[in-house]
């Protein structure tokens, strides 16, 4: 992310913010979108400046997204802020020719079924004319909004789909505002009829697919489907149902309803967790998972919620393992203030279950029933972190085992052709002196490779 540009950006709209108070509101304008206490005395636009002078690069996108939504400025900057704050997003890489070959779909199945709500996604995400002041006005529409209202809705046979993209600039934009403007027009605002947007998204994917993404059904809202543009390659195709896990014991689980996926925890409902709400495309956050662990304990202090949900899922850690207990205490020391919406790391979660023993079932069953852990990220990704021991690839003695090593790299192929990602811990790396730095850097990766953020809470 260019953090220089972002806050030339920016400067200039904070600063503007002095003449929307007095100078007793000037901390409560700050504190709106996340900028520290200004000091006591100079004018406004001093205060104000050294407020700003003051906000690490870290604590940057935060404001920009708080200023966008409630101080928004003109489309073309807002657009350049957008771009600079999803320069790192994980949305999947659409070429202009496949752009191009979708706008040619389009022309056969139509842009829209409510033209105001198209025409508010297009003021979402495009710069349709630079003169908005002159709308607010009452002035006569001009440039691009004109034209869309002329040859779009007045005269729909003036501009195929293919000209309103480039008109637009839609061929050029970055993948996620391209990604975004296709979830749009597939949603229920535009095409307020389910059968028509299953239509829409299934003609879209046959060109999507061909380079490694598509839209896929993620939610509901308003009963309604939601879609969502994933990757092909980084994602799996289902949702999660339930997450069983913080269990470092086989659970004792039946169907209460198997027509529902609709789980039971038969014995020892203290020894594992089972969560059980939908889990959407922006993936299982701690704040997510803190809400729901409140809820289901009665538990209305948030920092008592926070503080007993990792004590419970440290408690679930094995005991004999230290290197992956150092792991999940890094996230945690590493991220701090972070943490509320970064992914979960659900530790000791179960992959497969299964009623019967190793013994009856024979050993080659369920070879990978457990995971050391677990995130799911935005855009249905699956990442499984695993901590390896002697246990992983030695016999009891400690000698080399050929056929255990062999049994792990087979269910490691098995997972990621599933579709989650594998990544492993030697645990001397993590008994190293730099461990807990080098689990930090790994995280830091790894998020910035699927685009989440690791600046403080929104």
């Amino acid at each position: 992310m260019d953090y220089i540009q972002l806050r030339s950006l920016l400067e200039p709209l904070v600063t503007a913010l002095k003449d929307t108070g007095t100078h007793p509101m000037l901390p409560a304008l700050c504190e709106e979108i996340g900028l520290p206490a200004p000091p006591a005395d100079g004018s406004k636009r001093e205060r104000i400046t050294s407020s700003f002078d003051n906000v690490t690069d870290a604590d940057l996108p935060t404001i920009a997204r708080k200023l966008i939504a409630r101080h928004p400025p003109n489309a073309t900057t807002r657009n350049q802020i957008q771009d600079i704050l999803w320069s790192d997003g994980a949305y999947p890489s659409i070429p202009k020719r496949y752009r191009r070959d979708v706008a040619r779909m389009l022309n056969c199945e139509g842009l829209y079924i409510d033209a105001r709500k198209f025409d508010e996604l297009l003021e979402r995400l495009w710069i349709l004319d630079p003169d908005d002041w002159v709308n607010f006005f009452g002035g006569k529409p001009k440039g691009l909004r004109a034209d869309i209202q002329q040859h779009v809705h007045v005269n729909p046979e003036d501009w195929p789909a293919e000209t309103l993209f480039d008109q637009l600039g839609a061929y050029d934009a970055s993948d996620q505002r391209f990604g975004l403007f296709l979830e749009g027009l597939a949603s229920a605002d535009v095409r307020p009829d389910e059968s028509a947007q299953r239509h829409f998204v299934a003609c879209v994917n046959e060109v999507l697919c061909v380079c490694g993404a598509e839209l896929r059904e993620t939610g509901l809202n308003g009963g309604y489907p939601v879609f969502s543009m994933v990757s092909l390659r980084a994602a799996t195709r289902g949702r999660p149902k339930n997450l069983i896990f913080a269990s470092p014991s086989k659970p004792d689980l039946r169907f209460r309803d198997a027509l529902d996926n609709d789980v039971e925890i038969v014995t020892n409902a203290d020894e594992v967790l089972v969560y059980d709400r939908p889990i959407g495309n922006d993936g299982l956050r701690w704040n997510d998972l803190q809400q729901w662990w409140s809820d289901k304990e009665q538990i209305f202090e948030p920092m008592y919620a926070k503080r007993s949900s990792y004590e419970r899922l440290k408690t679930s850690l094995p005991q004999n393992s230290p290197p992956q207990s150092l792991l999940f205490r890094a996230f945690f020391e590493g991220f701090r203030t972070a943490v509320p919406t970064l992914p979960a790391l659900l530790p000791e979660l179960w992959l497969h279950w299964d009623p019967r023993t190793v013994k009856e079932r024979g050993p080659d069953a369920l070879l990978r029933f457990r995971m050391d852990f677990l995130l799911l990220l935005p855009q249905g990704v699956r990442v499984v972190i695993e901590v390896d021991g002697k246990h992983h690839y030695a016999d009891a003695a400690g000698n080399a085992d050929v056929q255990r090593y062999a049994q792990m790299v087979s269910a490691d192929r098995e997972l990621k052709l599933a579709g989650y990602e594998v990544f492993r811990f030697g645990a001397a790396e993590l008994q190293a002196p730099t461990a807990k730095e080098d689990v930090k850097a790994f995280f830091d990766t790894l998020f910035k490779r699927y685009g989440v953020s690791t600046s403080r809470a929104s």
